[in-house]
């Protein structure tokens, strides 16, 4: 049975007629291919990127089963040698990489590829996919990040990401990025992610009343008690809880918080605040939820709204203002020699290429600088190397690791790329070398 997430057949039509044109011809000698992001979107001074971590998965388990060369045969579309080279394959090159939570920029490779043509060819479709999405959210979820600095956060986006794949994955990187947990359960047995969740309205709804939802949870619930109080009347619901929690008390539950997921959030979270605060429940936080991302929780935040967390959910699995960036893996050397692609508006830096990375004196980024591997400069050298011969180098890289090193370099950044509007973009020049190759390479190819 073929397992759909883990099948190399989870690729385009077009890498396997391409490797039919390989195997026929021979054509197996070392490729390099480069993942990079060609345009930054709107309003986003940086990003970060994500997902390496199932890339290295991929690669490892790369592999044809029975099933899936059985398939190709009954097909008809492919002949012997394409069926022969396959049923062997393994994924036997190398792999450089920026490390997980790494913000980079436009035109930056984020993850080299050196091995067999056929090889580095057919894993195009999937590193993309694994890449682009997880960078997406990733880079989406750190701006919540800064634009609400210690409050907590959420990632709500399950039930609106696109599959499950996407909802678990969105997870990750959102909590590489900073968020403090996400409400998808299976995080937290696979990544160690933890998990938090209230109520919804039909909980409510389902109750003859108001107060006796309220207390029915809190019983249940004891431990974690966070009422949704947005159902009928917020302000009414608010004042529900403050006459509900002596009786709690006697019990010796503590109502955590109060959650409004509906309305003129700013307004809501005053008056309900007043109300708790007037009832005493002084240490009753107000979480809030409901369309929010960046620029809401900025907006809200700095019109003093007493919210203490957000769930953060459609808008950000979605990267709804930005829902895809214009990214690419491409060939760069072939067989030793250099190639570049100069379709218009899509034109590439030949070779294999390393970035480095400068700061100022007050540690924060200052410019970045695209450079031939074989180059060397004083500052920081961003790709290093993660597979050789199919095998990684060192264990997987801790998730709480990767967080830190996001959380590190997101202190380091300018404040202006830390902006929610359009500013001057982040300066990366490209060296001598890398131009001079490709006027040579452009001198030489037909």
């Amino acid at each position: 049975m073929i397992d759909p997430l883990r099948s190399p057949l989870l690729t385009d039509l077009y890498q396997l007629t391409m490797l039919q044109g390989y195997f026929d011809h021979g054509m197996v000698d070392t490729a390099v291919f480069e993942f990079f992001i060609r345009k930054m979107p709107p309003k986003r001074g940086f990003l970060l990127a994500a997902g390496l971590e199932q890339v290295l998965e991929f690669l490892e388990g790369l592999r044809f089963g029975d099933d899936e060369l059985r398939w190709l045969r009954d097909s008809g579309r492919f002949n012997r040698s394409l069926i022969n080279g396959l049923a062997g394959l393994r994924f036997t090159g190398d792999v450089y990489a920026m490390s997980e939570g790494t913000i980079f920029y436009t035109d930056e490779p984020i993850l080299r590829v050196v091995a067999p043509l056929p090889q580095a060819q057919l894993v195009e479709s999937r590193i993309i996919n694994i890449l682009h999405y997880q960078t997406l959210v990733a880079t989406k979820a750190a701006r919540c990040v800064l634009a609400a600095p210690g409050k907590l956060l959420v990632d709500f986006g399950l039930r609106r990401t696109h599959g499950a794949e996407a909802g678990i994955y969105a997870a990750r990187a959102s909590y590489i990025a900073g968020f403090s947990g996400t409400s998808t359960v299976v995080a937290e047995p696979i990544y160690g992610i933890p998990i938090y969740g209230t109520m919804a309205h039909s909980f409510i709804q389902a109750h003859e009343s108001e107060e006796t939802a309220f207390e029915h949870f809190s019983v249940s619930q004891r431990d974690n008690v966070v009422l949704l109080i947005d159902t009928y009347d917020t302000e009414v619901g608010a004042t529900k809880v403050v006459q509900l929690a002596p009786l709690l008390r006697e019990h010796g539950i503590h109502i955590k918080a109060v959650r409004i997921d509906s309305g003129d959030l700013l307004e809501h979270s005053r008056r309900v605040r007043a109300i708790l605060d007037h009832g005493g429940l002084v240490d009753t936080g107000i979480f809030a939820s409901g369309n929010l991302d960046e620029f809401v929780l900025h907006r809200l935040l700095a019109s003093g709204a007493p919210i203490d967390g957000f769930g953060v959910g459609t808008r950000l699995d979605t990267s709804a203002d930005a829902p895809y960036f214009d990214c690419a893996y491409k060939l760069q050397e072939y067989a030793g020699i250099a190639r570049r692609k100069r379709s218009e508006g899509k034109a590439t830096w030949p070779g294999r290429k390393q970035v480095f990375r400068y700061f100022d004196h007050a540690g924060l980024m200052a410019e970045d600088e695209l450079v031939l591997e074989n180059e060397t400069r004083d500052g920081e050298p961003l790709l290093q190397p993660f597979m050789r011969d199919g095998r990684r180098l060192d264990p997987a890289t801790k998730l709480n690791e990767i967080r830190e090193r996001a959380h590190t370099q997101l202190s380091r950044l300018p404040d202006r790329l830390k902006a929610f509007s359009d500013t001057p973009p982040y300066p990366v020049r490209v060296s001598d070398a890398v131009r001079k190759l490709a006027a040579r390479v452009d001198a030489e190819q037909i």
